[in-house]
Formats: structure tokens, sequence, C-alpha cells
């Protein structure tokens, strides 16, 4: 069975993306704890973070790095911060947000109701900040697909 993050991936369900390769993707959180809040996800169903090999976790924190720089960039935030927690989706994800404190990196500050016009705003300042930084040939063509251009 799949899970909702394969089928974001596969474009059934809606998603924000913000970076696609071959082995994974970043795409918005609908649960924003800041703006920009981004999940990296690897695009084989890997169900949480002990269970995946060291090349596959490694290149998910390369490319948290990268995403979270352009956070950085993007929302004037002097620290990216990455999470793994992995309890509301079956399917290994690394939240990366931009961050100002350690007291905000809760999920007791997630939003979920965040308009989706602003999740869309926070999410093409990332792309566009991943371009800048030279990372264009991964920032999808368009910003619910996955697909490069």
């Amino acid at each position: 069975m799949s899970t909702l993050f394969t089928k974001i991936i596969d474009g059934e369900v809606p998603g924000r993306f913000a970076w696609s390769d071959d082995a994974c993707v970043a795409f918005a959180t609908i649960a924003p704890i800041t703006d920009g809040h981004m999940l990296v996800v690897p695009r084989a169903e890997i169900e949480e973070y002990t269970a995946a090999d060291e090349d596959v976790l490694a290149h998910l924190a390369v490319v948290a790095k990268h995403v979270g720089a352009a956070q950085q960039a993007a929302f004037g935030a002097p620290r990216a911060a990455v999470l793994v927690a992995g309890f509301e989706v079956p399917h290994l994800h690394l939240h990366v947000l931009p961050a100002w404190d350690e007291q905000s990196l809760t999920f007791a500050n997630a939003r979920p109701n965040t308009p989706g016009e602003r999740l869309d705003e926070a999410t093409e300042r990332v792309r566009a900040a991943l371009r800048e930084a030279g990372h264009g040939a991964h920032v999808p063509a368009a910003m619910d697909s996955p697909a490069l251009g």
C-alpha cells in the first residue's frame, strides 16, 4: 500500500515541490512550524529513519543542507533546523525549516490551517533561493509537480 508521501510524489495527491532528483523530493508541509518548512522525502518507501541505508541518509542530509541554506536566504533566518520524528506518516522524512531559536522547534507550533496562498508563497521563495544558489537543475518546472524541466 502506498504511503501518503508516495501519493504526493506520484501526483495522486497535490503537493508543493521545491526540490526533485532521482532519489528524493522536498515539498512543503501542510502544517508548517515556520514559513518555508519543507519535508525531504526519499522516493523509495522507507518506513523510518533507522531503517534507511546509510547512502540514502547521506543523500537526504545533503539535500536538507541545500534546502536549509535556501530557507536561510529566503527568510533571513540565522539557522536551518532538521527534525526527524516520522510518526505522522510511515515514510521516512526530514523536516527542514528556517529557525530563529530552539524554543520554537516544536510540533506544538505547527499551523495546520495555514492558507494555501501562504504555503505557495513560502514554497516559491525557497524555490527561488535554490535557483539563486545554483541548484536550478533540481527545482521542478512547476511547483505542483516533482517533474524536472
